[in-house]
């Protein structure tokens, strides 16, 4: 462990703080967090949190579901500008305009959302819970949104339902192509091949298992399998190969790095610990609204 790392784990203890760290941060900041998670995990670590500090390292739409769990504690993400495109990509006006067009649906919003559009959604969901959660809803129409993808993954496994997806989409996700799978089959024959549901349909069928960055991360651990390729951001191959030395972990394709999940440094973690910044401030109303859909997807998810 390195100085600054030192330096933070003093500050934490001092501040009464909890550092929650995405799955997809650089591996130093994995290093010195209370607990690294997918988004879900990390709803549900930061709603049972007992410290008044909540420090995120990932990207805006988890700090803001922190907060909304959270009202009374304060909350800071050390990389203010650390965006998600793919929550940039669906905005509340248009999931208004789809309630008008399609009246009987319920709306399924992806975490990877902001919290306007949450309060205007019925139900949240995740990566692992989406199929869970589409299941239980009594409408027969869903508005899936804003990942195409992960929509038409739900659609394949949730029979009985209409589901209309939304033209969304991850950026580093969806770049990978079935000439990738191909390749990484032909490369590594031996291999598991596990991938994020974010990817395309196309790649999903070369798959041995699809699930999410925890789900990934768990089936690669237990399986007895001596070989991997993992389909999804490149830090889950990082961190396995850190986790089971005595495997061999590949990734699917070069340059499936998220920018966004690399902005946080350990420095930036240092100065919002010392010095308040970034807080995460939000309307009450707005917080009201969106806390009723993060709530549901716990309780289904």
């Amino acid at each position: 462990m390195n100085e600054i790392q030192e330096n933070i784990l003093k500050l934490k203890a001092e501040k009464d703080a909890l550092i929650l760290a995405h799955y997809y941060q650089p591996l130093d900041i994995q290093e010195i967090a209370d607990h690294v998670c997918d988004s879900f995990e990390m709803a549900r670590r930061a709603q049972e949190a007992d410290e008044n500090l909540l420090v995120v390292c990932g990207v805006h739409f988890m700090a803001e579901s922190a907060k909304i769990l959270n009202r009374s504690k304060t909350v800071l993400l050390p990389s203010i500008d650390a965006g998600c495109p793919m929550a940039d990509m669906v905005n509340p006006e248009a999931v208004v305009k789809l309630r008008q067009k399609y009246p009987q649906a319920a709306v399924v919003c992806y975490v990877n959302t902001s919290a306007a559009v949450k309060a205007v959604s019925d139900v949240c969901c995740t990566s692992s819970s989406a199929d869970t959660i589409v299941r239980a809803m009594p409408e027969k129409q869903i508005i899936f949104l804003p990942d195409r993808n992960l929509g038409a993954y739900v659609s394949s496994k949730v029979m009985g339902k209409e589901i209309m997806l939304y033209d969304g989409y991850c950026p580093i996700h969806d770049r990978i192509t079935e000439t990738d799978a191909r390749a990484a089959k032909a490369a590594h024959p031996e291999a598991k091949l596990l991938i994020h549901p974010e990817c395309r349909e196309e790649v999903l069928q070369y798959a041995d298992y699809i699930g999410s960055t925890a789900g990934i991360i768990k089936e690669a651990l237990s399986s007895t399998a001596k070989e991997f390729v993992i389909g999804t951001e490149t830090a889950i191959a990082e961190r396995l190969k850190k986790l089971a030395p005595e495997k061999d972990f590949y990734h699917l394709r070069a340059g499936t790095t998220c920018p966004n999940m690399k902005k946080t440094r350990l420095i930036d973690i240092y100065n919002s610990l010392s010095s308040g910044r970034y807080e995460i401030e939000l309307e009450e109303d707005l917080m009201n609204a969106a806390e009723k859909s993060l709530q549901r997807m716990i309780e289904l998810g």
